[in-house]
C-alpha cells in the first residue's frame, strides 16, 4: 500500500504559516498530505529543514510503499566520499521514518526497526570500507585467508536499543568492537592490534562528526570491558576472560539486548554464544533484583531525577515511571528466570513483557499496562527529539515548548496531555517500585529472645559478606514469627541452623527468601519436619528455583512425559560429562519436588513412590542410549538386539522411597559372538561387561552435581561372583536350571525399565515363563520359611514397634509371603499388595487374611516412606521430632502417637500369626 493511503493521524501545526509554506513548496495545497506536511513542518524545525533539503525524495514518498522505499534507500553504493553518502542516507531515512511515524503509517516497532537498520548498514559499510583501505595499504595481511566481507575478523556488537531494534529517533548507538584473534598467528597480534584500534576510531569519527551535511550516529563505546583502561577494539580471548572473571550484573543486563550487527557477523554470534552462561545464570538469580534496584537509585541520584514528578522538564527515559524503569523491570525478571527458561530471553522489551506474562512471572494486566505505557513513552520520546534532532529525553520546560511538543504529538490541549502523562508515569512507578522495593506489609523490627541465636549464626559461611548480613536482617521478623509459633522452637531453630550451616553462601538464598516469603515458609516447614531434605536443600539450594514455577505444586508428570522432558533438556548438549551433570540437576529438582509434595500431603506416600519410580525409570531410559553412544565412540557397535535393564526390588514394583537405590540386572544379546566394529573392538562378553560398568558409573559416581543413585547388582545370576552383565541365553538357562527359589522370588518384583524393545520383550517373556511354571507347593513354602529364618538371623532383632521393616510380621515378612504366593499362583503382578489380592482370588490364602496383610502393608509402607523422607539412614522414631511425628500422624490418620502404636502392635501381631500359621499349615 502506498504512503498516501496509510495516513491515519496528523500533527497540529504550532506555526501554521511555516507549515503551509513548506507544503506549498512540495506542490501540496489541500488534502491529507497537505495537512500532514503542514503539521509536521509547522511544529518541527528539524523536519521542516529535511523537507526542504530532500524535497525530491519527499515527493517520491507519497506514491511509494514505505517499506520498499526504505529498502531502496539502504541499498546504497559506497563511494570514496563515504561520509557524505552516509549523511544523505541518514537524512532520507530520518524523513521517511518521521513521516511514517507521525502519520500512523508505521507502528512503534516499525519505526525503531527502520532506524536500527540504518544504524546496522552505516556501521557495517563504514567498517568494511576502512578495513579494505587498511588491507590495500598492507596493514592487515591478506594472506590470512579472510574473506574481505568479514572485515578481517573484526565484528561489532550492537548493545542497548540498537541490539533490540529499538533505536529512538535521535539515538546514539552503543557498540562493543572486538576482533577474533583465532584468525591470526599469535606473533602477529601485537602488530595488528594498533591497526584494528585505528579502524574503530576512524569508523566512529566518520559516523559521529558533525559536518555541513549533519552527522550519522553519535557512537558510544563505553560498554566494552573496563573502558577506562582498554582500547576501543580488543580480542575475543581478552573479552571472554573478562566476562568470566569480572563481569557484573549490569553487564549481564546489557548483553540481554546484544546482537552481532556488523563486520564478521558470524564471529560475533559465536562470541555471544560463548557468553550464554554469563548472561543467563542456570539458577534463579534473585540477587539481581537488588543489583538492578541499586542501579535505578544510582541513576536517579546521578541525574537528579528523584522527588515529585513535574511533567515539564521530566526525563521520559530515566525519570520516575519512565522508559528505563520498564526496561529494568523486564530485564531483571529475565535475568532471574531466563537461565532456566529460554523462552524468556527476547531482547525486545515488549516481547519480553509478553513472554513473562505467558510464563506467569507477571500478570496479564501488568503486562498490558506496562506495554501500553512503554509505547506511549517511546512515542513521546520520538516527538521530543523530532523537534530539533537532539538526543534529549526531557519534556520541554516552558509552556510554549510543551505546547509545541503536544501539537506535534497531535494533541492541542497541553493541560489534558500533562494530566495523561502524569497518571501514566505514576502507574508505572507504583507497579515497578512495588516489585523492586518489595513493599509487602513489613513485619515489625525489634529485639527478640532469638537475637543471641541470630548473632551466633553470623559466624557461618553464609554470612561472610555484609550484603548477606543485610539481607538476613530483613528476614528476622518473619523468622521470629515462625519460631515463636512453633510447637518446639528449640527444635526448629536447631534444624534451621543446620540448614544455614550447609549453605556455602547466603546472598542468593536470602534474596530469594526476601522476594518470596512463601519460599521461606516452605523451607522452615522442611527443616522442622524433614532434616534430611533440609540438608539436601542446603547443598543444592538451586532446586528452590523450581518452587517459583507455577507447576511446582501440581502432580509430577508421568514416566513418559518425564522421558520426553529429559530428552529435550539434553538434546542441545553434546559433551558426555555435561550431559551427566545436566541430568543430575534435572533429577534433583524433581526428586526435591516429589519430597515436598509428600511433605505437604499433596500426594500420599504411594503416589510419591510411583513418582520416585517414574523418575528413576526416566533417567535410565534416557541415559542408557547416551552411555551406549559414548561407549561406541571407542569400541563401536556390536551385532545383536542390544541390552535390557531389568529392575528388581522397589524400582521393579514401583515402590521407591526418597532414599531408595536401584537394584538391577543388565541382560544382553550376544548376537553371533563377533566383536564390535570400533577402533578398540571387544567381544560381546567383554563389550557388555564394560558397557554395564560405564552405565553404573554414570548413575552412581559423584560429579560436580553429585550422583543419581546407588546401584546394587547383587541380584544378578551368581551374585557378586557372576559377570556384571548377563547374556540372554545365560539368563534363561540360569533361571530354568540353577536359580534358587529366592532368586525366583526376586523375579516377581522385576520389570524391564530401559534398553531395546526386542530385548525387553525377551526378558519379560522369560520372567513370565519362570513365574508361571508349575511348582511343588510344599518345597516352595519350605524354601520361603527357611529364607525367612535366615533373614531373621542376619538382621538385628527389632527392638521397638517402629522397626516396621525387620519386625516379625513386618514389611519384609509380608512381602516375602506375597512373592511366594505369586510364584505358587503364577501371578505376574509386581506390587506385593496386588500379589496378595490375586492370591486371595485364586484361593491360595483366605480373603480375610489377605485383607489384613494388605492393610498392614499399606500402613507400614506409609510409615516407611515417610520415615525415609524424614530421617537419614536407619529409621529411628526418636530422631523425627515433634513436627515429624505430627506429619506421620496426619498421613496415617491417627490422633496421637499412642493410638498409632497400639494399632501397629495389633496389626503386626496379626500379620505374624497369619504368616506363621500359613507357612506351617502348608
Amino acid at each position: 500500500m502506498i504512503f498516501r493511503d496509510q495516513i491515519k493521524t496528523c500533527p497540529i501545526a504550532h506555526e501554521p504559516d511555516l507549515g503551509i509554506e513548506a507544503a506549498q513548496r512540495l506542490g501540496l495545497t489541500s488534502g491529507a498530505l497537505f495537512e500532514l506536511v503542514k503539521g509536521v513542518a509547522g511544529s518541527s524545525p528539524y523536519l521542516r529543514g529535511l523537507l526542504e533539503k530532500e524535497a525530491a525524495f519527499a515527493a517520491s514518498i507519497w506514491d511509494a510503499n514505505p517499506d520498499d522505499l526504505l529498502a531502496q534507500v539502504l541499498d546504497f553504493d559506497v563511494t570514496d566520499d563515504i561520509a557524505t553518502t552516509l549523511r544523505r542516507v541518514k537524512r532520507q531515512v530520518a524523513l521517511l521514518t518521521a513521516l511514517c511515524d507521525l502519520s500512523g503509517a508505521w507502528q512503534l516497532s516499525q519505526v525503531t526497526r527502520a532506524l536500527t537498520l540504518l544504524a546496522d548498514r552505516a556501521v557495517h559499510v563504514t567498517l568494511k570500507h576502512l578495513v579494505a583501505q587498511f588491507i590495500e595499504r598492507g596493514k592487515i595481511p591478506q594472506a590470512a585467508g579472510i574473506d574481505p566481507d568479514k572485515c578481517a575478523g573484526i565484528f561489532v556488537l550492537a548493545m542497548g536499543k540498537m541490539g533490540a531494534y529499538e533505536l529512538n529517533y535521535s539515538s546514539d548507538i552503543d557498540l562493543i568492537c572486538l576482533f577474533d584473534d583465532s584468525y591470526y598467528e599469535v606473533q602477529d597480534l601485537a602488530e595488528l592490534r594498533p591497526h584494528f584500534i585505528r579502524i574503530i576510531q576512524q569508523m566512529c569519527k566518520i559516523l559521529s562528526d558533525v559536518t555541513k551535511d549533519g552527522y550519522v550516529f553519535r557512537t558510544d563505546l563505553r560498554l566494552r570491558p573496563n573502558p577506562s583502561v582498554t582500547p576501543v577494539c580488543i580480542s575475543t580471548t581478552a573479552a571472554e576472560k573478562y566476562y568470566e572473571t569480572e563481569g557484573r550484573t549490569w553487564e549481564r543486563g546489557a548483553f540481554i539486548k546484544a546482537r552481532s550487527c556488523a563486520g564478521d557477523i558470524a564471529a560475533g554470534q559465536a562470541f555471544l554464544q560463548t557468553l550464554t552462561p554469563f548472561i543467563w545464570r542456570r539458577h534463579l538469580d534473585f540477587a539481581a533484583i537488588q543489583d538492578a534496584h541499586d542501579m535505578r537509585l544510582r541513576i536517579r541520584e546521578h541525574k537528579g531525577l528523584g522527588g515529585a514528578t513535574v511533567i515539564q522538564g521530566h526525563n521520559i527515559k530515566l525519570g520516575r515511571g519512565g522508559i528505563r524503569e520498564i526496561e529494568f523491570f523486564a530485564q531483571t525478571l529475565q535475568m532471574i528466570a531466563g537461565g532456566r527458561d529460554d523462552s524468556l530471553r527476547s531482547n525486545k522489551t515488549l516481547q519480553a513483557l509478553r513472554d513473562l506474562a505467558a510464563a506467569d512471572w507477571i500478570t496479564l494486566p501488568v503486562c498490558k499496562a506496562l506495554s501500553a505505557a512503554y509505547i506511549a513513552h517511546r512515542d513521546h520520546e520520538h516527538r521530543i527529539q523530532m523537534i530539533g534532532d537532539l538526543q534529549t529525553h526531557d519534556y520541554p520546560k516552558t509552556d510554549a515548548g510543551f505546547l509545541q511538543f503536544s501539537r506535534l504529538a497531535g494533541q492541542g490541549d497541553a493541560q489534558a496531555l500533562t494530566q495523561e502523562i502524569e497518571a501514566r508515569l505514576d502507574a508505572v512507578h507504583e507497579t515497578i517500585d512495588a516489585f523492586f522495593a518489595n513493599e509487602a506489609e513489613p513485619l515489625e523490627q525489634g529485639s527478640s529472645e532469638f537475637d543471641p541465636v541470630f548473632e551466633q549464626w553470623e559466624s557461618l559461611p553464609a554470612f561472610r559478606t555484609s550484603r548477606a548480613v543485610e539481607l538476613f536482617a530483613s528476614l528476622k521478623p518473619q523468622l521470629v514469627q515462625q519460631f515463636s509459633g512453633s510447637d518446639n522452637p528449640d527444635e526448629a531453630i536447631a534444624n534451621f541452623e543446620q540448614f544455614l550451616a550447609g549453605l556455602p553462601a547466603g546472598i542468593q538464598v536470602f534474596s530469594l527468601f526476601q522476594t518470596n516469603p512463601q519460599i521461606l515458609d516452605l523451607v522452615l516447614d522442611i527443616v522442622t519436619t524433614a532434616p534430611p531434605l533440609a540438608r539436601y536443600l542446603a547443598r543444592n539450594a538451586h532446586v528452590l528455583d523450581a518452587v517459583i514455577t507455577g507447576t511446582f505444586f501440581e502432580a509430577v508428570p508421568d514416566m513418559d512425559a518425564l522421558v520426553l522432558e529429559l530428552r529435550g533438556v539434553l538434546a542441545p548438549i553434546e559433551d558426555y560429562e555435561d550431559a551427566l551433570n545436566e541430568t543430575r540437576r534435572w533429577f534433583k529438582e524433581y526428586h526435591f519436588r516429589i519430597g515436598v509434595l509428600q511433605l505437604r500431603e499433596i500426594v500420599d506416600a504411594f503416589e510419591a513412590s510411583q513418582s520416585y519410580s517414574d523418575l528413576a525409570q526416566a533417567c535410565l531410559q534416557v541415559f542408557v542410549p547416551i552411555v551406549q553412544r559414548e561407549f561406541a565412540k571407542k569400541h563401536g557397535a556390536i551385532a545383536g538386539q542390544g541390552l535390557a535393564v531389568l529392575a528388581l526390588g522397589k524400582l521393579g514394583s514401583c515402590d521407591m522411597t526418597a532414599s531408595s537405590d536401584i537394584d538391577m540386572i543388565v541382560i544382553y544379546d550376544r548376537g553371533d559372538d563377533t566383536p564390535s566394529d570400533g577402533a578398540r573392538a571387544l567381544y560381546p562378553v567383554q563389550y557388555f561387561a564394560r558397557l554395564t560398568q560405564m552405565l553404573v558409573t554414570a548413575l552412581s559416581s559423584p560429579t560436580a552435581e553429585g550422583k543419581l543413585y546407588e546401584v546394587d547388582m547383587r541380584l544378578r545370576p551368581s551374585g557378586r561372583k557372576g559377570p556384571v552383565a548377563t547374556s540372554l541365553r545365560g539368563f534363561i538357562d540360569y533361571q530354568r536350571t540353577q536359580a534358587w527359589t529366592w532368586e525366583h522370588l526376586a523375579l516377581t518384583r522385576a520389570r524391564v525399565v530401559a534398553g531395546s524393545d526386542a530385548m525387553g520383550q525377551h526378558v519379560m517373556e522369560t520372567r513370565r515363563e519362570i513365574i508361571t511354571q508349575p511348582r511343588d507347593r510344599g518345597t516352595t513354602l519350605q524354601d520361603i520359611s527357611d529364607m525367612r529364618q535366615r533373614l531373621a538371623k542376619a538382621k538385628p532383632k527389632a527392638t521397638t514397634i517402629w522397626d516396621i521393616k525387620e519386625a516379625p510380621g513386618g514389611l519384609l515378612d509380608i512381602e516375602l509371603l506375597a512373592q511366594g504366593l505369586a510364584l505358587l499362583g503364577g501371578c505376574t503382578e509386581m506390587d506385593p499388595k496386588a500379589q496378595l489380592a490375586q492370591a486371595a482370588q485364586n484361593d491360595l490364602i483366605p480373603s480375610d487374611a489377605a485383607l489384613v496383610l494388605i492393610k498392614t502393608h499399606r500402613l507400614l509402607g506409609t510409615i516407611q516412606h515417610i520415615g525415609r523422607l524424614l530421617v537419614h539412614g536407619v529409621f529411628d522414631i526418636a530422631k523425627i521430632g515433634q513436627a515429624g511425628m505430627a506429619h506421620i500422624l496426619s498421613a496415617t490418620g491417627f490422633k496421637n502417637r499412642k493410638a498409632l502404636e497400639e494399632t501397629l502392635n495389633l496389626k503386626i501381631r496379626q500379620s505374624e500369626q497369619i504368616i506363621v500359621s500359613y507357612l506351617k499349615a502348608n
